[in-house]
């Protein structure tokens, strides 16, 4: 992407300054070279069919490392991480250009706050210019903040186990999701996972989407004994695990063409099915090549607004299961019918019912 000045960015019909353009954000490897804040940017511009269509009209969570990626350095995840020199940014940071949109949301807390909804190329450029790394939308468009427009199926590789089997199960996801009459596309996390996204139509609200991913991960977990939907670490063994918690409100996931605060500066990229099962080492797929994959063979998930799916087939699936509620994330309230948030191996048999509730006294 062609700068328009020294540490500028040309973005969509823009130019957007970007500060301390030589800083180095992600030190050479042995494939990739130093990667300074004005690549980042440039990156983030040259992507600009993608990333829009995973962000546009989103309210999106920020990533943002302004100081770069290094060995040792922590991403801050609650107030006791005040020391960490990544942080998540979900309110508009002061300063923001006049075309930066924004929108309301509440999270689980039950406070709002104005998040950022880009419209355009130059919000994420700005937001680059700011240190972020990984955009993390919001499963739902600024029109209806309450009503999800996407499933998100996160397979997540447990210790013991790799990439290709993440590959494997993302296989049989598909399968699963076309008996069901979805479509699924399909993307690296940037890291070792494999995610997969469906359109569905903006009917439902946070925990029905959720309940629709727990009966698709149970029935993955029926199918194949390496998947997992079992909450608590010590209980997933070697599986890959279903995080069906990431559709919860306010629990987002990385991007589409989204940089990942790894070595080598991975991105979060949308594959083929046919690519995918063929794939053995995602970090091939970063800042130097994606842009260009991109522009000579277009965007794997040109089509995933073409459909918007029901969601009753899997609603129903859930209710076939017996409707059981898995935990929630810890700073979640209390949810109607979940079990108790007790790590199994600290639970004391005695205090407990049969049905797995807590004895009184």
């Amino acid at each position: 992407m062609a700068k328009t000045a020294a540490g500028e960015v040309r973005a969509g019909e823009r130019s957007v300054r970007v500060s301390s353009p030589d800083r180095v954000i992600y030190e050479a490897t042995d494939t990739t070279p130093d990667i300074t804040k004005l690549m980042v940017a440039e990156y983030v511009a040259s992507v600009e069919d993608g990333l829009m269509r995973a962000l546009r009209d989103r309210p999106t969570a920020l990533e943002r490392w302004p100081s770069g990626v290094r060995e040792g350095m922590r991403l801050a995840t609650g107030p006791q991480d005040k020391d960490a020199e990544a942080f998540y940014q979900k309110r508009v940071p002061k300063g923001a250009p006049d075309y930066v949109r924004t929108v309301e949301v509440r999270f689980p807390s039950g406070r709002a706050a104005e998040e950022i909804c880009p419209t355009e190329i130059a919000v994420p450029v700005w937001c680059a210019h700011m240190g972020t790394l990984t955009f993390h939308p919001w499963p739902v468009r600024r029109g209806d903040v309450d009503r999800p427009d996407e499933l998100r199926i996160d397979l997540d590789p447990q210790p013991g186990t790799s990439f290709g089997d993440a590959v494997r199960v993302a296989g049989q996801a598909r399968a699963l999701l076309e008996e069901l009459g979805m479509r699924g596309f399909a993307k690296t996390s940037g890291n070792r996972g494999v995610h997969v996204f469906v359109r569905i139509e903006p009917r439902w609200e946070f925990v029905d989407v959720r309940h629709a991913a727990v009966a698709f991960g149970r029935e993955l977990e029926r199918r194949d004994p390496g998947v997992t939907t079992a909450w608590w670490k010590e209980e997933r063994g070697e599986r890959i695990f279903v995080d069906y918690n990431q559709n919860n409100r306010d629990r987002t996931m990385a991007s589409a063409y989204s940089l990942r605060p790894l070595p080598g500066a991975p991105v979060s990229t949308p594959l083929e099915w046919e690519e995918l099962a063929e794939l053995t080492d995602p970090r091939g797929l970063n800042l130097t090549t994606v842009p260009q994959r991109l522009a000579e063979h277009g965007d794997p998930w040109a089509e995933i607004d073409a459909v918007h799916h029901d969601l009753t087939p899997l609603l129903e699936l859930w209710e076939e299961q017996g409707a059981v509620e898995l935990p929630y994330p810890p700073d979640y309230p209390k949810m109607p019918g979940e079990p108790p948030r007790v790590q199994p191996s600290k639970k004391v048999a005695d205090h407990w019912t049969e049905d797995g509730q807590r004895r009184d006294g």
